[in-house]
């Protein structure tokens, strides 16, 4: 038999345009491609056997032979095929959407394969003849669903979004699952070892989560080598295609980990921030590159396991359809026992989504297997310290449980997803899809007929094409129930998502366009998915919820400004100013630019009133965002100016090169005229992106100057002091000095309000003015509670510098405690005059009158707030 290289190349050229026919003539004969794929690998492989048995020709005879006995093992189907597959799978899932989800598919994957395994295990250990180790391995072997099968006929019929995600998620990792059950059993079997049922678990979650670690850490490192590869797609491309099989090859050889569970994560780690990393015309490249070559893969091994199918099935019994029977019965037992037992008690713990029945029925029915499945059984096969006996047990079983798989699930379950309903849109969908098709084809019928006059078409032609768009309008809006269908809360939760995602659009095009830099593109597109999350799950609370918290600082910036406060370690909490500065002035200007989509696409798909409220929401997002800027932006004023400049630099080289390529594209210049000017353009675009510099301490001499304490202090004093306070910058409803807390600073308000509450008395301070200072200096525990009302700088200085300051000032001390006491007083006689005015008669005067609106409005600042946005009442300031 010759298996010459010619003959491979020659064997996969063929294959491949097998598959290339294959793909036309599934749709033609509304089957799944899988289930063709499969029945012309058989055929493939029953032809090939008769090629060479036959003496009628010797033509093909070696390239027959190459294909019935393909010069690689089990272990090469599994190192070459598996990392492609199982890495595309995750790169294509939307991790973020996936993670809601998270418990059921780790029970699908992981539970449930171990259930399958001991269901089959223990149904044919008592009847088989062979070992229960034997019978066991068997059961891992076809516990694992194939993604590509599954997920190919789910695509084809336009099955639900989140039942595809589900079985996408299971198939993910239950390939890990049971290849690290079948790796354990299969070490046991051929050192006759008996069946040690914890050191198995125990090495099963070991390899899960090294695997899991490896696979995030692995991914993590080549984004971050991204923007050093200077934006060429073929070099990420290839960085890409190196990692799966770096993460699978580095766990499953060296570290004793899960493989497929490490190039699971390296996928789905590269498809939560891989948007915000590559450009995207690279990610776009990429997926695309992606698609590809995952198509060849699949179909190719697919292909070639079911190429094996006829000789795995030598030699099959009477008495192995039993078995197979046995199987069958026993994994479907399984299978609705997690489906229809455990899903139900997460989603009753809160720890999961339900799952509705008609998912579940699917899934149960859907469990497809495949080419994994083929390439365990014939790993067995090739094992030559498995015994005979065994070795036909696992072939003959593990094939016949495929096919019928295939053949018979594969081929009913398109009928079951469509007597389900589960390829129709929900109602909702439904309305909003005749609301959108009536609208457009009435706008389409607007630019035909206009394009018509414009050049000049006949009106008998024009007439025939726009009474035909006008015909499918009137049966689009006499068939819309959007105003039926959907309430207006969910319409305004729809306009919240919308906006939302528009709002990611930008993004991704401002980031296109090279304006704002990876890092930073990387935490706003990942606010905006929370932002859309939130929408979802609950609503314009959620929404405003997750406004608040993306313009909170971050954790990091929490963490450098401790080491600023306590250790006066300046440059961590320099760099996260510059990037939150840059950020708040990019979420500007992403949302002043929103306004026309508000009004112009919005508007006329979920109503003006549903838009206006939308609006509204959006409108209070935007002053908590105009709040956060001016904050920043009264303390620093030089720093906002200079990253204004730099910004617009910025867009003007975008708008140069959209110019100059527009001019290129209309022949007015040539190639080498433009090579120049973009080179030209590199130049300046890189200049307009250097980093800028920031002083934490500039402006802090002016502001100190400013508060009415200090202003007779003498230039070294203020310097002294200017040098010892540091800022804090508090978000709204932040909790500043708690009531009998020790008092162990000085807070001066730079900008911003803070409300103090003292006992019974409520006031507020603004800029200029100071608390904490009584407690200090009686060193006593805290009397007052104070927190922020909007987005407050604030400057702090600890009870040890200040006393440092009084001891080298003693008039200061003195001022001090006479406008403390000042206040107090002020205080004091403002409660007087307020208690006196409630004792007196009251004069006549219209009755004031709380509306509907007001109150309703009220109640929305604390129910949707949570904490703290009262709406203006008086108020006494301190």
């Amino acid at each position: 038999m010759l298996t010459s290289l010619p003959n491979v190349l020659l064997a996969i050229a063929g294959l491949l345009v097998v598959i290339s026919a294959v793909q036309p003539l599934a749709r033609r004969l509304a089957l799944s491609e899988t289930v063709l794929l499969a029945l012309v690998g058989i055929l493939i492989g029953i032809g090939s056997a008769f090629l060479i048995e036959t003496k009628a020709t010797d033509a093909l005879d070696d390239v027959a032979s190459t294909l019935l006995h393909f010069p690689i093992n089990a272990e090469g189907f599994l190192v070459i095929f598996l990392p492609i597959l199982v890495f595309h799978g995750a790169l294509t899932i939307e991790a973020r959407r996936l993670a809601r989800d998270a418990a059921s598919v780790l029970v699908l994957a992981v539970v449930a394969v171990v259930v399958t395994t001991a269901a089959i295990g223990f149904a044919l250990y008592p009847i088989s003849g062979v070992s229960l180790v034997a019978c066991l391995m068997l059961g891992a072997i076809v516990a694992t669903t194939d993604p590509s099968a599954v997920v190919a006929v789910f695509r084809d019929i336009g099955a639900d979004g989140r039942l595809t995600r589900l079985v996408e998620g299971e198939s993910l990792l239950n390939d890990a699952a049971a290849i690290s059950i079948f790796a354990i059993l299969l070490e046991q079997l051929t050192r006759h070892h008996g069946a040690d049922f914890s050191h198995a678990a125990l090495l099963l979650a070991t390899s899960f989560g090294g695997g899991l670690l490896i696979g995030f850490v692995l991914a993590r490192l080549m984004l971050f080598a991204v923007p050093l590869l200077g934006g060429s797609r073929a070099a990420e491309m290839t960085m890409t295609l190196a990692l799966p099989y770096v993460a699978y090859i580095l766990c499953d050889e060296f570290l004793g980990y899960s493989g497929v569970v490490a190039a699971a994560a390296a996928g789905l780690t590269l498809s939560a921030i891989g948007p915000s990393t590559f450009r995207p015309q690279s990610w776009r490249f990429l997926q695309d590159v992606w698609t590809q070559l995952a198509f060849w893969a699949s179909s190719l091994v697919f292909i070639l396991a079911s190429i094996l199918v006829p000789r795995l099935l030598l030699g099959m019994r009477l008495f192995d359809v039993v078995l197979l029977v046995v199987v069958v019965l026993a994994a479907l037992a399984a299978r609705a026992a997690v489906l229809f037992g455990l899903l139900p008690v997460l989603a009753a713990a809160k720890l999961s989504q339900k799952v509705p029945t008609p998912f579940k029925l699917t899934m149960l029915w859907g469990g497809l297997r495949g080419a994994i499945t083929l390439a365990l059984a014939l790993a067995v096969t090739e094992n030559r310290h498995i015994p005979p006996e065994i070795q036909h047990f696992v072939a003959v079983l593990a094939t016949g449980f495929v096919l019928f798989t295939l053949l018979v699930a594969g081929t009913t379950l398109p009928a079951l997803v469509r007597r389900l309903g589960l390829d129709r849109l929900s109602p909702i969908d439904q309305a909003l899809r005749s609301q959108v098709v009536a609208i457009g084809l009435g706008v389409v019928g607007d630019q035909i007929r206009e394009t018509a006059e414009e050049f000049g078409f006949t009106p008998g032609a024009t007439h025939h094409v726009t009474a035909d768009y006008e015909r499918r309008s009137s049966q689009a809006m006499a068939a819309n129930t959007f105003d039926e269908a959907i309430a207006d809360r969910d319409r305004v939760v729809l306009g919240l998502i919308s906006f939302a995602s528009q709002e990611r659009t930008l993004l991704l095009g401002i980031f296109r366009d090279r304006t704002i830099p990876r890092r930073l593109m990387e935490g706003l597109l990942r606010s905006v998915e929370a932002m859309i999350d939130a929408a979802r799950s609950d609503g314009r609370f959620g929404y405003l919820r997750a406004v608040r918290r993306r313009l909170q600082p971050s954790w990091r910036f929490r963490a450098a400004h401790a080491l600023h406060r306590f250790l006066r370690i300046d440059p961590p909490l320099m760099y996260c100013m510059m990037e939150r500065f840059e950020r708040l002035l990019v979420m500007h200007l992403v949302f002043t630019s929103m306004d026309r989509f508000l009004h112009e696409r919005m508007d006329p798909v979920l109503g003006k009133r549903v838009a206006d409220i939308v609006g509204e929401i959006t409108h209070r997002r935007q002053e908590y965002l105009e709040a956060a800027i001016d904050t920043l932006r009264v303390q620093y004023p030089g720093y906002a100016e200079a990253l204004e400049r730099r910004m617009l630099r910025r867009i003007g080289v975008r708008f140069e090169e959209r110019e100059y390529t527009r001019l290129r594209e209309e022949s007015l210049i040539g190639e080498e005229l433009y090579d120049q000017i973009m080179r030209e353009l590199t130049e300046r675009r890189d200049q307009a992106s250097q980093r800028l510099r920031f002083n934490l301490q500039s402006g802090m001499d002016r502001r100190v100057r400013e508060l009415p304490m200090f202003a007779s202090l003498d230039q070294a004093t203020l310097h002294d002091l200017s040098m010892r306070l540091t800022m804090r910058f508090a978000a709204p409803g932040e909790k500043l000095v708690r009531p009998r807390r020790r008092v162990r600073s000085v807070f001066f308000v730079s900008a911003g309000t803070v409300e103090i509450k003292a006992g019974d008395e409520t006031f507020r301070l603004r800029d200029g003015d100071f608390f904490g200072v009584d407690d200090v200096l009686n060193a006593r525990r805290s009397t007052i509670g104070a927190r922020a009302i909007n987005f407050t700088n604030l400057l702090e200085l600890r009870r040890r510098d200040f006393e440092h300051i009084l001891a080298d000032n003693p008039t200061l001390g003195e001022r001090i405690a006479q406008v403390v006491a000042q206040q107090r007083a002020d205080r004091e006689a403002a409660a007087r005059a307020e208690a006196e005015s409630k004792a007196a008669p009251p004069a006549p005067a219209e009755p004031e009158v709380e509306t509907e609106t007001e109150s309703a409005a009220q109640a929305q600042a604390e129910s949707e707030d949570g904490v703290a946005y009262p709406l203006p009442r008086p108020h006494l300031v301190h």
